[in-house]
């Protein structure tokens, strides 16, 4: 290969790509390292998408809120059911709103304002299986409306739960203890009023589309939209 001089015959020595002029329009090299520099810094400012749902510090909040209403409705449905058979046991019926609300002492073999009497076994298992269904759903929680919700339900179903338990005539197969006389309608107590509040509470999150996670359906499009402050 022949060697070529300059004007003083000194021998003129090829440029390496790392000696081209950065301002020289026909360096291909410099313009695609700038475009591989300018690719990689928008793809490391640009945020990864993250999912919809609540964070595991919201979902803990939920979870304590859950969890504290749970325990002050079981401990005030025991506690009501302690001072009633007290108070009540052979005494006649007590006024509390007139003949509207009375307290009245019965053992109840049934359900919820002594539905399914005869049935202590079935509503003992059913029991049971509401509190493991609470308990797993309560995993997802991401909506206060339902901490509320299953608060109640799970303080209820445990109040009840511990009369079939504990109380005559056996395990599984106790009698609860209601109080509360609704005009003659039925007979109920506290964790009662406490499922029947979680029911409808329920009733009313799903037709407005809220979801456990704290999701909302929008009637529209049935998408889901994350609400980090949910009802």
């Amino acid at each position: 290969m022949p060697c070529v001089q300059d004007e003083a015959g000194a021998p003129l020595i090829p440029a390496t790509p790392a000696q081209h002029d950065p301002l020289d329009p026909a360096d291909q090299t410099h313009t695609d390292s700038t475009h591989t520099d300018s690719t990689h810094t928008d793809s490391t400012l640009t945020p990864a998408a993250t999912p919809a749902g609540p964070t595991p510090a919201r979902r803990r909040r939920l979870f304590l809120l859950l969890a504290g209403i749970a325990v002050v409705t079981y401990l005030l449905d025991q506690l009501t059911k302690w001072g009633a058979v007290r108070a009540l046991t052979d005494a006649e019926p007590r006024n509390l709103l007139g003949s509207f609300l009375r307290l009245e002492l019965i053992r109840n073999p049934g359900a919820a304002f002594s539905i399914g009497t005869g049935n202590t076994w079935v509503l003992t298992i059913i029991a049971v299986v509401v509190l493991v269904v609470v308990i797993r759903v309560s995993r997802r929680l991401g909506s206060s409306g339902w901490a509320w919700a299953l608060g109640l339900l799970l303080g209820g179903a445990l109040g009840n739960l511990t009369d079939r338990i504990v109380r005559e005539p056996g395990l599984g197969r106790g009698h609860v203890v209601d109080f509360l006389n609704y005009n003659g309608w039925f007979i109920g107590n506290v964790a009662d009023i406490a499922i029947v509040g979680a029911a409808v509470l329920i009733g009313l999150l799903a037709l407005t589309g809220r979801g456990v996670d704290g999701t909302r359906e929008t009637r529209e499009s049935g998408r889901h939209e994350a609400t980090e402050h949910d009802v």
